[in-house]
């Protein structure tokens, strides 16, 4: 019901953006606009989802697309580059499922509360990234890296097809297999979930594989649109993938959640922010009521669909 309430809201929320800005929201660039900037959201929000979808969390996704970004650049720019840009990509990711099996570790194997370890780990992680860069930006990437993050094909944006293609595989992967189970029943109650056979600490360190691997994919969207890598880049998306996954009908503690709903979540964060932008209103407006519209889903489910 809450993907229904959010169709709702998307539906109004359009027709009341394309109404304020005289119709400028129904033009071409604008949805152009929109197909540009809300994968970069989007592929965060999906790595988010799956810690989410355990009961976890993971604080450290951001850290992580910083540093993979930095080493690709640093692949692109300085150590490698005659290799170009497969190369520093298939480095980027091979360092993001490193992360991946660190965070694990500590997360499955160790115990340590995820809330306690991807803290430690995102300070670690960006303390790394501040030693490599010493605060600089690293910029002037090559042409087929910028692509990814700049480029369209048959006039669709290539970060939206990339956000396209990761979000129907998480749909697949969560809906069509035996892990996607094993995450929900572990998120819903993983004392049933070990007594019924299932090994909760590698579905465990597999989530926390996975939602690394996605802020590996998410670097590359974030480096190649801003032709730029910095250890602290998107910062301010962190609580904003949260935002998007309860929004989106991720319950906090776990267990329910559909990849759907954090399509949709994503696309009315995206919305608001390209109307206030074409308003002219501050940035800071649209937060505020980005967080007026999660309260205001939360009270909607809370009286209508409890």
């Amino acid at each position: 019901m809450q993907i229904v309430a959010l169709m709702v809201l998307l539906g109004v929320l359009f027709a009341l953006m394309a109404f304020l800005t005289q119709g400028k929201l129904l033009e071409a660039q604008s949805f152009q606009a929109i197909a540009f900037q809300m994968p970069l959201l989007g592929l965060l929000t999906l790595a988010q989802m799956g810690p989410m979808l355990s009961g976890g969390i993971d604080l450290s996704i951001i850290a992580t697309a910083n540093l993979v970004s930095i080493v690709m650049a640093l692949s692109m720019t300085q150590f490698f580059p005659a290799l170009q840009a497969p190369f520093a990509i298939l480095l980027g990711l091979g360092l993001s499922l490193l992360l991946g099996i660190l965070k694990g570790f500590f997360i499955a194997l160790v115990s340590v509360p995820a809330i306690i370890a991807t803290l430690g780990l995102m300070i670690f992680i960006r303390g790394l990234a501040l030693v490599i860069t010493r605060g600089y930006v690293i910029a002037g990437f090559p042409p087929d890296f910028l692509f990814i993050g700049n480029g369209t094909v048959v006039g669709i944006p290539v970060p939206f097809l990339v956000f396209a293609i990761f979000a129907s595989l998480m749909y697949l992967l969560l809906s069509r297999t035996q892990f996607g189970l094993e995450l929900y029943l572990f998120g819903s109650n993983p004392v049933a979930t070990l007594f019924s056979g299932v090994n909760n600490r590698k579905v465990v360190f597999r989530t926390y594989l996975l939602s690394s691997f996605l802020a590996g994919i998410a670097s590359c969207v974030m480096a190649s649109r801003f032709n730029a890598a910095q250890a602290d880049y998107g910062e301010s998306y962190l609580l904003l993938t949260v935002l998007a996954c309860v929004l989106g009908g991720v319950s906090p503690s776990g267990g329910s959640g559909r990849v759907w709903g954090i399509v949709v979540s994503v696309v009315v964060l995206q919305v608001v922010a390209t109307g206030f932008n074409l308003l002219g209103f501050s940035s800071h407006l649209a937060s505020a009521l980005w967080g007026m519209i999660l309260l205001g889903v939360v009270l909607f489910n809370r009286l209508f669909l409890a």
